[in-house]
């Protein structure tokens, strides 16, 4: 299990260019087939033919479809990552950067050109790259939030014991959850149409998380 929780979350920290030029390309150029096409009508072959590569070498370089998707999705959010923790960046609390990260992943994701437009189009075919039975995808970005919640509790002299102070594993699955919930699914009782309303439900339901 601790190799399951690290792996993923150093793979957010990778440099995008990490993996050979030729490697990047065919990213680059699946990244492409899926705003274009969609998951479901792409395959390994398309995006070959983009790429300008033979089958094997994606095979070789990258893997199968769902190996693809996945390569794809995590350099996708490294990028977006950045970007929350810009956002986050300058406020005095984790409860601060809890609230405004909530607001800034909502926003970031539904206008991103690829991760936002198959949430919307293919919903159902997201799904199991978004959630646990996936892997990489939401164990990263569980990996990458509890790192956070470990090192704001260093910084504030907050470690202490986990049984009072919260499993950070724990309130990471249950914030990225919440989230992907969202995501996929907007119609809700809860009104999140923009940043504020959406930091109002951070206050309001996710900032009890971090005392549990």
């Amino acid at each position: 299990m601790g190799d399951e929780r690290k792996v993923p979350a150093r793979a957010l920290e990778r440099a995008p260019g990490d993996g050979g030029a030729l490697t990047e390309k065919i990213l680059d150029a699946a990244r492409e087939q899926f705003m274009t096409f969609g998951l479901r009508r792409s395959t390994v072959d398309d995006v070959a033919k983009r790429a300008g590569v033979s089958r094997v070498t994606v095979y070789r370089r990258v893997g199968n479809k769902d190996e693809l998707v996945q390569r794809v999705l995590l350099r996708e959010y490294r990028q977006f990552v950045a970007e929350v923790d810009a956002a986050v960046a300058g406020l005095p609390t984790m409860e601060a950067r809890m609230v405004e990260g909530f607001a800034a992943v909502l926003r970031l994701i539904r206008g991103h050109p690829l991760i936002g437009g198959l949430m919307r189009l293919e919903p159902e075919t997201m799904l199991p790259y978004l959630t646990v039975e996936s892997g990489p995808s939401f164990l990263a970005m569980r990996g990458y939030l509890a790192g956070h919640l470990r090192r704001a509790r260093r910084v504030t002299g907050e470690e202490g014991d986990e049984q009072e102070s919260g499993d950070p594993v724990a309130v990471a699955e249950l914030m990225v959850r919440i989230t992907v919930s969202f995501l996929l699914n907007p119609v809700s009782c809860f009104e999140l149409d923009d940043d504020e309303k959406a930091r109002e439900f951070a206050r309001r339901y996710l900032t009890p998380l971090l005392n549990r």
